[in-house]
């Protein structure tokens, strides 16, 4: 089975800058449980990865992004 080539969605857009501000789009690099998920998954690039782990950090210290999620199972 040959799997496709991840493809960095930052890049192929040619994003300058990823806005803390942000929520809705930030959620889709956290998992349910609030972590971040990582690049060999989402499959962007290590120089957005790192601007990607800023943004969701300082979202996270504004209050923006919640540090852990609130449901238990």
């Amino acid at each position: 089975m040959i799997k496709s080539k991840k493809i960095c969605k930052f890049t192929e857009n040619k994003v300058v800058y990823i806005d803390y501000k942000e929520v809705k789009f930030l959620q889709r690099y956290t998992s349910e449980q609030g972590r971040i998920i990582p690049k060999r998954i989402t499959g962007t690039s290590a120089i957005y990865q790192r601007e990607l782990t800023k943004a969701i950090k300082r979202a996270r210290h504004m209050g923006l992004l919640a540090y852990v999620s609130d449901t238990i199972k």
